[in-house]
This record gives C-alpha cells, structure tokens and sequence, in this order.
C-alpha cells in the first residue's frame, strides 16, 4: 500500500511540474513575442495560461494597471494582444520586419473583461506562390516578424516548404542520381515553387549548393518559432514529380511526362511516378524520414499531384486508384500522416475535373485523413459544387492576390458575407479558415478581416472598417473612416484576378491588357485619395501605405484613359495632340515612380538589395539578382508580366522604357506619313526586356519631398484632370 501511494504520489508531483512547466513555455513564448515586437511595453504586460477545449482568449485591466491576457495557448494569447493593440492602441502591425509598432505613450484600460473563442480550429496561411513571389530572399529577421504576424492573426497551420531541396538533394543523392543532375533539375530560387507544385523544371538553375545549405538552417529556425507560437506547420510529402534523370536509374519505371505549362519548351517539362510503382513507395518513405530527422514532423503532408498538369489518365477508376494509392504510400512512411490538399487543381480545369472524377480521386482515401483547401472562396467556393467535398474536411480560404501584383483588387466584403454563410451553412466538415495569397506587397488588410472572423469578434462592417482606419491614422479619423468606407465598399468589389494598372504591361496599339479592367469609376477612387490626403498627418506606416497604393492605381488608371486618346489620335493623324498625349504620359509614370519612392515595399531596390545580400559570392549575387529581375518581369514561357508591380525603380528603368519605345515608334509614324509596325515594336520590345533582366545596374530611388507633400502636389494635379 505505501509503494502505490508513494507512486501516486511522484505522479502527482510531476504530473504537476508537467503542466507547470507546459504553462510556463506558452507564456515564455508570449512574453518573447511581446519583446520582439513593442520591448519598451514589455513590462505592463502579464500573460496566463487557461485550460480550454477551445481556443480561447480573455483581456483585462490588472490590478497593477497592467493588461492582462489569459488565453489556452501561446498562439491565442497572441491574438488577445493584437485584438489590444488594434482596438484600444489603434495600432497596425506590418507583417514587414522593419516596421515598428507604433504604440500611445500610455496604455489604455480595458473598462470590462472581453472574452472571446474561436470559431474553427483551424487557421491555415500561404500559398506556394508567396515562397517565390514575396519571401524568397527573406532572411531570419523577415521570418521572425511574420511568424509573430500569424501568430498575432490566430495562424495556427501556416504552409512552411522552405528548404525541402536539401532533403531531396540527400534523397536523389542516396538514390544514384549525380550532383549536376540533381542541381539542374532545380530552378532557381524565385521559381522554386512551381518546381515544387511539379510545373516546371530546370528554368534558371542550376541551384547553388549554398543555397540549400542556407535554406536548411532557416527552415529549422522557422518550424522552432512556428512551433514554440502552437502552430502545426504543413511540411512537403512526396507527390511525384521526379527527376527525368531517374529513368537513367530506373528505365522500367513508368515515369510520364506531365506535359506542357504556360508555355515552357519540352526541357523544362516535368516527370511524374506511377503511385503504383514501388519506387513510389520507397521514395515517400526516404523522404519523409529525412525530413524527419532535420526537421521534425506535425503528420500533416502538402500533397499537390496534377497542379495545373494532367494526370496520365482521366477515368474515374484510375483517379480514385491514384490518391489511395499516394496516400498508402503516406500511411507506409507514416501512420499519423494526414493529406493536405490544395483545390485549385479542380478550379483551373474545371471542365475536366467533373464531378464523377472529384469525387473518384476524394473517396480514394479514408474519410477525415485527406483535409482540403478551397482554394479561391472569393470566387468560387467549390464546397458548393462537389456536396461539401464529399464528406472530406475542408478549410474555407481566401486567396486575393495573383501574382504578387500590386493593383488595388479584391472583392473583401462579398468574401466575408460568403464566409459568415459557410459557417453556418457548411457543413461539419468545414474545419478551417485560410488565406492563400500569392504575394504580400499589398495592403494587408484583407487578410486581417478574413482571419478575425474565425473568432467570435463579430463586429460588424461598418464598426470594424472604422476601427481599421482609426488604427491606419493612428487615432479616430473621420477623413480618413470616409475614404476607408468607399475602399471597403466600393473600390475592393472586384473578384481578384492577375490584375494592374497599364503601365505596367507591353503597349499594344488599339488595345489594353485585360488585366487593367476596374469594376468601379477612377472618380471614386479619387475621393478616397482625397480624404486619406485630408489626414492632418501621415506619420504612420500603413497610412502611407494607403496613400502610396491608392495613389499609384488612380494614376495608373487614368493613364489607360490617356493612352486611349492617344491611339485615337494616331488613327486621326493629329500630330500636335498626340505629343500633347505623349508628354502626359511620360509624366504619369514620371509621378508614378516618384510616389512609389517613398517606401521600401514599394521600390525595386530593396528587392534586388535583398537578392545580393543573399550570398557573398559576386557571381551568386549576380545570379540571384537575375533571377529576381526576371520573375516581376518576362517571368518565362507565356507569364511576361504575369508578375508586375508598380514599384519605383521598376516604373521609371523598365514600364517607362516601354512606353518611350512605343511613343516614339507612334510619333514616327505619323511624322512620316506611315502605318506603325507593331511586330517590329514587339521584337525591340522584346531584346530591351531580356537586356534589362540581364542588367546589374544599381537601382536608384528619385524622392524629391516629403511623402505629404509631394502626395498633395499630385492630388492639385490631377484633381481637375480625373473629373
């Protein structure tokens, strides 16, 4: 009898000490994140672990003044501090790690407790894209604020497939392939994730072996914050794409060709593994337990086969043979795993993916072990369309962003009336909230408002935009909550798209990109410029921000309406108002790159800075500093453009270039009495964009005054013009 009690007893005791000592690492990670993000504050804060079925978060004012947030995890009492620092600090936290939190000198008071839950358990963030098109050259420190960034907005389930090369490096070595083969079959660093997602191989590789080194020890310090803020990171699974170079090692194996993508050449075509071959299974199961040993493991697999690829064969019978198949495999390397899909596949090929075959290739795995993401909500919320996934959970998500384009798009308040309707109407298997954005220089308030409703917040449109302008200004605001209010409600109306503004795209006389359609009039947006502009001050990052982007589309927006007269005036062979058109477009994107020189995230500089500052060897400077010039440029295959941004820099040394070339080639023609050639345009065109990628010219900022007044001067400039 006294063994057992003694027993119960050191039971007790540690069993104790466990959950102490449990409690203890959440509030350390909260009190940390608090240091990193406002140090000054640190101390009129206090953190407390509560115990909850759900996760939870409680905000009140201490005896000792100081702000005390209670939450179940590290991760909730992150999202207490932010609902604190957005609605009683009136303070925006940039995802960017270089912006400061700008906070009041005295704390305010909590006057009652507010206690609120979560809605779903899951909040999932990141795309593919974003890995190449935002974060490719980020370094610890641009890591270290997002994750906190998350954390703040209640991710708990972010997409984290840095540094996967490096296991397959380890992977295909042990397999028999050779360094130059497997270096090769890797693109470069920017295009990196549609290598992963199995579109494309090769294109501006071979990857440095540095780069896997360097990727390695960063992957291993995000899943460490990752994990210390209660987050479960979705890792990569094998979801085979191979090497062509395996059939060297392996001639018998059935590897197919997926087949043409976005107009890549047959060099750059990828390969895809039978799941139903063996090597299927070894190579899974290779991967997975090196992955393991370097980075641990949640059992939650990004699996992405056929991503705008065409499987080998359409029958249903095959579909659902494929996915259980693959999926086995996953079971064989790990009896936890669990399959995170994404469902853009089902959306980009929808005349293909029919039902019958959704659901053939869904019912192929067990229930609950294949979780989906539906992918664009904005658009199309496909849990409609397929009988709520057939039974699969799924996480409701927003996408906004194509392309890391820097166009005001984005239909935010139909997003979130779409999404209050899916959770009550979504079934039980709806598990989740995300966003899948492709680049992050936006104004990020759309994913603020998408991620907030997956707590019982519910605040309502109106209430809530004015707090974000009030937070934007840095106090309450009327100017400022009245531009808010025709940007939220009349200007991020339109479904997102690969959408921006003409300057940035290749002059085509007689036409315009369709990517520059706006759902909403430039004298709208002229109004909400008009009152950010009326703000006493733009002492606060995102409110320059505000100016900077709203500035930038209205520019560019009445550019295209310039530019249509004067094509006019060609057709009309009216010299004189054809310069008078020519001159007021040079000093539209003369204007447009002057406004974008007021801030790091909206100039080139920074992006080809942060490219060289990735090695220091000049030759890998060089190649990293092509490859970022290439992807917000001709990009490669069919995608030229694909990736613009209106960016200092970028305006002035590439789109301005441009348009001189097709400006002189119009006033030419005219002067001489001939018809413009627009073949013989596209052909300089095209050399003048392949010597710019090319180019290492030191990109220069021009700011010539203060951001408010220069920002004003436009506003007496183009006031009268726009109306």
């Amino acid at each position: 009898m006294m063994k057992k009690e003694l027993y119960f007893l050191w039971v007790l005791f540690f069993g104790v000490v466990t959950v102490q000592a449990g409690n203890h690492a959440d509030i350390e990670a909260a009190e940390s994140m608090l240091k990193r993000l406002i140090p000054t504050y640190a101390d009129r804060f206090q953190f407390k672990k509560v115990d909850s079925e759900k996760d939870v978060f409680r905000i009140e004012s201490a005896a000792d003044a100081k702000i005390l947030i209670s939450g179940n995890n590290a991760n909730s009492m992150a999202v207490g501090l932010n609902y604190y620092l957005k609605y009683y600090c009136l303070t925006t936290v940039s995802w960017y790690a270089d912006q400061p939190v700008e906070m009041p000198e005295i704390l305010p008071q909590v006057p009652s407790p507010i206690e609120i839950t979560a809605k779903v358990e899951r909040r999932f963030f990141l795309n593919y894209c974003t890995f190449g098109y935002s974060m490719a050259f980020w370094d610890w420190e641009d890591w270290q604020r997002f994750i906190d960034w998350m954390a703040l907005n209640g991710v708990n389930m972010p997409l984290a497939i840095t540094g996967q090369e490096a296991v397959w490096y380890k992977v295909w070595k042990d397999i028999g392939l050779k360094d130059q083969e497997i270096l090769s079959y890797f693109t470069g660093p920017v295009y990196l994730p549609w290598h992963r997602m199995a579109n494309i191989d090769s294109w501006n590789g071979p990857l440095p072996i540095e780069w896997l080194e360097n990727q390695t020890k960063l992957q291993q310090k995000i899943l460490s914050r990752e994990r210390e803020l209660n987050m479960k990171p979705v890792l990569p699974a094998f979801n085979g794409h191979v090497p062509a170079a395996l059939k060297r090692i392996y001639p018998e194996a059935d590897i197919q060709s997926l087949g043409k993508w976005a107009g890549f050449t047959k060099e750059y075509h990828c390969s895809f593994l039978n799941p139903e071959e063996p090597l299927f299974a070894l190579l899974q199961k290779k991967f997975l337990k090196e992955q393991e040993k370097i980075f641990g493991t949640e059992h939650i697999y990004g699996v992405d086969p056929f991503n705008e690829g065409e499987p080998p064969c359409w029958e249903p019978d095959y579909l659902n043979k494929v996915s259980s198949d693959l999926f086995q495999t996953l079971k064989e390397a790990d009896s936890e795993a669990e399959w995170l899909q994404m469902t853009w596949m089902f959306y980009f090929d929808r005349k293909k993916w029919t039902a019958p075959r959704i659901e053939a290739f869904l019912k192929g795995v067990p229930d609950s072990k294949l979780s989906l993401l539906d992918y664009h909500c904005e658009n199309v919320e496909l849990w409609k369309q397929t009988n709520f996934f057939y039974g699969q959970p799924y996480i409701w998500c927003y996408l906004g962003n194509f392309g890391g384009n820097t166009g005001i798009t984005g239909n935010v308040k139909e997003s979130g009336r779409r999404l209050d309707v899916a959770l009550k109407e979504g079934g039980r298997n709806l598990k989740g909230i995300g966003s899948t954005l492709e680049g992050l220089d936006v104004i990020q308030f759309p994913y603020e408002y998408i991620l907030e409703k997956a707590w019982t917040v519910d605040k309502g449109d109106d209430t809530w935009v004015n707090a974000l302008a009030d937070r934007h200004a840095g106090r309450v605001s009327r100017s400022v909550r009245e531009a808010w209010q025709i940007l939220f409600n009349d200007i991020y109306v339109q479904v997102p798209k690969t959408v921006g503004v003409l300057p940035n795209y290749r002059p085509v006389m007689g036409m315009n990109s369709g990517r520059t359609k706006t759902d909403y009039s430039n004298q709208l947006l002229l109004q909400a410029w008009k009152m950010l502009l009326s703000a006493p001050e733009l002492n606060r990052n995102a409110l320059r921000l505000d100016v900077i982007s709203v500035g930038r589309q209205l520019l560019g927006n009445y550019f295209l309406t310039v530019k249509n007269e004067f094509d006019r005036m060609y057709e009309a062979e009216d010299l004189q108002v054809l310069k008078m058109r020519a001159a007021e477009m040079r000093e539209i994107l003369d204007d447009i790159d002057i406004l974008t020189s007021y801030h790091d995230y909206t100039s080139l500089d920074k992006w080809i800075a942060d490219a060289r500052a990735y090695s220091a060897d000049p030759a890998i400077q060089d190649y990293y500093e092509r490859n970022a010039r290439n992807l917000i440029t001709t990009w490669g295959g069919t995608l030229n453009d694909y990736a613009s941004r209106t960016w200092s820099g970028l305006v002035a040394g590439y789109y301005a270039v441009r348009w001189d070339m097709y400006i002189d080639a119009v006033v030419q023609a005219v002067e001489n009495g001939k018809k413009f050639d627009q073949k013989e345009l596209d052909n300089s065109l095209k050399n003048f964009e392949e010597v710019w990628v090319a180019s290492k010219t030191k990109i220069k900022r021009r700011i010539e005054s203060g951001l408010q007044e220069y920002a004003h001067h436009l506003l007496r400039k183009y006031e009268i013009r726009i109306h």
